[in-house]
Order: C-alpha cells, then sequence, then structure tokens
C-alpha cells in the first residue's frame, strides 16, 4: 500500500534519474539512471573512490540527493524529513556493511530481532527461523565475542532481511572475509534474498563473486 492505494504490481522497486554525487570538484558520476524490480540483483563494481558506497549511501536515503532523483516503488525519497526517511528506511530498506556492526551485548537472537524491536515488530520464530537459513540456529544464544568473523556476517545478513525489506543494498558485505567465508555469505545473502523476493543491490571490489549478475560499473 501506498497513501492508501494498492501498489501496481509491476511497479519497480527501486527507480534511479539522472543521479549525480560529487564532493567539491570531485565528479563520482552523473546522469546515472535504472531500474530494480522485485526479486532483481545489481552489482556495482569500481575501484576505492569510485563512489560505490556513495552511491548505496544515496539509495538508502542516507545521503541527501544532490541531483537527479530516486523512487522508492514509484514514490520520490527527494525532500522527505530525516523521521519520514527513517520510518521508511526502516520497512523497505535492508543494509549489510564491510563490517557486521553487531550490538557486542546482544545474543545472536537478538541481534537478529533488533529490526522487529525498532519497528514494534518482534517475531522471534521468524528470528529463529532466519538463523536456521543462515545455519547459525545453534548459535542463537551467543554473544558475537563467541563467533568467528563469517558467522558475525552471517548474522548481519538475517538481521537485515528480518523485516522482509523490499530493498537489500550490501555495500562490500564480504570484504572482511577470507575466500571461502566470502562465498559462503555471498550465497546466502543472494539465497535468501531470492526466496523472500527481495531486490538486491551489491557493492563489491572482488569480481570473483559476480559471475552472471547484472553490472553497473563506477570510475
Amino acid at each position: 500500500m501506498r497513501n492508501g492505494l494498492p501498489i501496481a504490481a509491476n511497479t519497480p522497486v527501486l527507480e534511479v534519474f539522472q543521479l549525480g554525487f560529487g564532493y567539491g570538484e570531485v565528479e563520482l558520476f552523473q546522469n546515472l539512471g535504472f531500474t530494480l524490480y522485485k526479486g532483481e540483483t545489481r552489482v556495482v563494481l569500481g575501484p576505492s573512490g569510485s563512489g560505490k558506497t556513495t552511491l548505496l549511501h544515496l539509495l538508502a536515503g542516507l545521503l541527501a540527493l544532490q541531483s537527479g532523483d530516486v523512487h522508492w516503488q514509484g514514490q520520490s525519497i527527494r525532500g522527505l524529513s530525516e523521521e519520514v526517511l527513517a520510518r521508511r528506511r526502516l520497512h523497505f530498506t535492508g543494509l549489510i556493511f564491510q563490517h557486521h556492526y553487531l550490538q557486542a551485548e546482544l545474543t545472536a537472537l537478538e541481534n537478529v530481532l533488533v529490526p522487529g524491536y525498532l519497528a514494534n515488530q518482534v517475531d522471534k520464530a521468524w528470528g529463529l527461523e532466519l538463523l536456521h537459513r543462515v545455519g547459525l540456529l545453534d548459535r542463537a544464544h551467543l554473544l558475537p565475542k563467541a563467533l568467528s568473523g563469517g558467522e558475525r556476517q552471517r548474522i548481519a545478513v538475517a538481521r537485515a532481511l528480518y523485516n522482509r525489506p523490499q530493498l537489500l543494498l550490501a555495500d562490500e558485505p564480504t570484504g572482511s572475509l577470507d575466500r571461502r567465508n566470502a562465498e559462503k555469505v555471498w550465497e546466502l545473502m543472494l539465497c535468501l534474498a531470492q526466496d523472500l523476493g527481495t531486490a538486491v543491490i551489491v557493492a563489491t571490489h572482488d569480481e570473483h563473486l559476480v559471475q552472471g549478475l547484472a553490472e553497473l560499473r563506477l570510475g
């Protein structure tokens, strides 16, 4: 639903129109445009400093737009207040970063449930199901310090998908992992998102992982 009206089944999850951004005299990209539908995945590739993280922050509404526009399910995010953006972001997007950003004092399950606490919609059974899907049900009661790096990032994947977001934005989600764990986290992230019908945009410099996926290159 949007503004009390049903959203058409063919409405894009994300639309980007002539997006441009720069810092001072340094222009990262301009006139960037694309459309993403439910269940689709697009990979953003480019060297360090090319603007991959900046692009994801713009798409998530974490950074103010300079030129162009971004639509979430047909609605522009330009000009929305921080409060409105934050509320919509909580339900519309899931975010994964290179660092897991788990809460050290919370168990694995409690970390997965954090978006539910924020939205006042805690579903412990769904949190346990997500832990099962990422292969960590037996770690539910453990604190992050008792988990490996790969396990922590898998918890971060489960947390990002807890609210069943329409759009998953992942910024170098495997950048801090060794090859074996990187491949495992990558596969889990894309498979779980596909199961939920979530559209995915993932920024990475690791071209080994992206074979067969639609690409957007920066820099």
